[in-house]
């Protein structure tokens, strides 16, 4: 019973620790933040604040740790699946259900004064997944020009989707993803695929 309590105390204290993150973020980037000003804000002695990270970059690395874990536990469920449009929804939905779970941290992660390891992390996350997928089946040159491309696309909508006032559900944006990009991946991996050059 005390252990729980004390987890219980350790998840508060984290939460209101992330909550004066998210505000501060809003305004400036991570580097321009103090251990002081984080625990004034929250209203938390900097001792305890010390107690679970070592500065603001260890508490931010932590964070992003922790999201890449629950995308981790996702691909590898997902990716036994198929390649069928009905797998690639499911793992985008999937991801997207954890952005959502995680709205405000991930918004100011991948927003103006964000953490460009957390975008170069979900980067090259997507990037290795296409590779693992469809790697095999591309020849280059198309290959890097299609990652390029979709792995540009999911961080464009995540990023429109995260900071939109009135966000599409998890079930809609997935789905439009599937369809906006599923085709052209199953096209282009086609033994069929071909570019005509225009000189």
């Amino acid at each position: 019973m005390a252990e729980e309590k004390m987890d219980r105390r350790v998840r508060k204290t984290r939460a209101l620790l992330t909550q004066g993150l998210i505000r501060l973020m809003k305004e400036k980037d991570i580097k321009d933040i103090s251990v002081k000003e984080l625990s004034d804000l929250v209203d938390i002695n900097r001792g305890t604040f010390y107690l679970h990270y070592s500065d603001v970059y260890d508490m931010v690395a932590k964070i992003e740790d922790n999201l890449f874990e629950q995308f981790s536990e996702i691909l590898k469920k997902d990716l036994k699946g198929t390649k069928e449009p009905s797998s690639h929804y499911q793992i985008l939905l999937d991801v997207f259900t954890v952005l959502n779970n995680n709205r405000e941290i991930t918004r100011v992660l991948i927003g103006p004064h964000g953490d460009l390891t957390f975008v170069n992390r979900l980067k090259s996350m997507i990037k290795n997944q296409l590779e693992a997928f469809f790697r095999e089946e591309m020849q280059e040159p198309a290959s890097e020009y299609l990652f390029a491309f979709v792995v540009s696309g999911y961080v464009g909508v995540f990023e429109t989707w995260l900071n939109s006032d009135a966000p599409l559900s998890e079930e809609y944006v997935a789905e439009l993803c599937t369809k906006l990009i599923t085709p052209g991946l199953l096209d282009v991996t086609s033994p069929y695929f071909t570019v005509t050059e225009v000189m």
